[in-house]
């Protein structure tokens, strides 16, 4: 696809981003046909191709407008197209970068601005959170019915192991995962210790910044990074082989703490380090001795494979195969490459949309009829919760029997 950049953003990093995966892209529309959104609303601009050439006119100087931020708003960032794209179109960079073209040229009505301030005020924050979701739970029958819908239930949180193991991880712990599903880490650590493992949680981490990040404040975002990064770097030179995330989208942004911070003259190199060391827990677990877990408890599931996992950090099957090696019954998921519709703060912020992809998974993962239903992602588990009688766990947990 040939580009002219506009004169503002020709010597820009952006802007020179985007000119690069504007020219990969040879405009085929492979990508529509995995696009959820497109899939449901049939329109070419609520489509990945019609989104990148509305993209491509921003960063050529069109004037940005609120009919482009509505079909921009309306993207889940779900990748799947990028899984699909025979031209390898880095889509998910260029979408970031026609949102923030657009948030800075067309301020958002007041009500919105405040509503997206308030998550980003409270959701990366489990202290503010806590008491929020303690205060929401008592009134929950006053709530309206799209917040009640997304109100996690209640967890106790669970005991950590004392480990002795003398191989050292690290594990993110600072996010909205630690209050509304808290024994999902300590599961984790407790699988981790079984696999020779001792898994430590760093003082000062807090949530990786994609919250803030998807809600167009990159600047509030690279501040989460950079205290995770001054958080985690003691243990990383005291040898900690891992940085461990078990939500598969925390995961994926800390992946990408390099490229997010290859500009930063201070944290450049650590980044890049803390992106090398990250493995979402599957990653990890896959590659362990695989016999010491092998006492599980059998059950016939369906697995939802987050977006995150399977076309972000492109890790496709990889819980499947892990699950199936340990004695579960995996039932057929129709579709299984298309989103539930959580997409970190999607659900709230577009709950038509949201709601008729959670419609179509939960159908999908019925449909088998399953113990149970297992994902890998904080976002993917409570929105299967708030549509499936099924109990929904994380992955994780199924491997903690019987320790539990």
């Amino acid at each position: 696809m040939q580009t002219t950049l506009a004169e503002p953003y020709k010597s820009t990093p952006a802007g020179q981003e985007a000119d690069a995966i504007l020219r990969s892209c040879v405009h085929c529309g492979f990508c529509n046909a995995t696009c959820p959104t497109y899939q449901l609303l049939g329109d070419e601009l609520d489509g990945p191709r019609g989104r990148i050439y509305q993209i491509k006119q921003l960063v050529e100087g069109a004037p940005a407008t609120e009919r482009i931020r509505l079909h921009l708003d309306r993207c889940l960032t779900c990748r799947n197209c990028e899984t699909t794209c025979p031209s390898g179109v880095q889509y998910g960079h260029l979408l970031d970068i026609g949102r923030d073209i657009v948030e800075a040229q067309v301020p958002r009505p007041w009500r919105e601005r405040t509503f997206r301030r308030l998550l980003r005020m409270v959701l990366p924050y489990p202290r503010r959170l806590r008491p929020v979701l303690w205060f929401a739970g008592m009134f929950r029958a006053l709530l309206p019915a799209t917040l009640r819908e997304h109100l996690p239930r209640r967890r106790k949180t669970l005991a950590w192991p004392a480990s002795a193991q003398q191989r050292k991880v690290v594990m993110l712990d600072g996010c909205v995962q630690s209050v509304s599903e808290p024994g999902i880490n300590a599961a984790a650590a407790r699988v981790l210790d079984r696999l020779g493992y001792a898994t430590q949680r760093a003082t000062g981490a807090n949530c990786c910044g994609a919250v803030s990040f998807h809600l167009s404040a990159a600047a509030e975002a690279r501040g989460f990074m950079r205290a995770n990064i001054d958080a985690w770097w003691p243990l990383i030179a005291q040898g900690a082989e891992a940085i461990i995330v078990t939500s598969s989208a925390c995961s994926l942004m800390v992946k990408d703490y390099g490229q997010l911070l290859k500009d930063d003259a201070a944290y450049a190199g650590k980044a890049t380090r803390v992106s090398e060391l990250c493995c979402d827990i599957a990653e990890f677990v896959a590659r362990a001795d695989l016999s010491r877990l092998k006492a599980v408890q059998p059950q016939q599931i369906a697995f939802h494979a987050p977006c995150t996992l399977q076309h972000g950090s492109k890790l496709p099957g990889i819980v499947e195969q892990i699950l199936g090696s340990l004695g579960f019954t995996l039932t057929p998921v129709k579709d299984a490459h298309l989103c539930c519709g959580a997409a970190g703060t999607y659900s709230i912020l577009q709950p038509a949309l949201s709601k008729q992809l959670l419609a179509n998974k939960v159908a999908a993962l019925e449909n088998g009829a399953p113990a149970l239903i297992a994902t890998a992602n904080i976002g993917c588990l409570l929105h299967l919760q708030s549509g499936s009688h099924r109990p929904v766990k994380h992955w994780i947990e199924l491997l903690d029997y019987p320790a539990r």
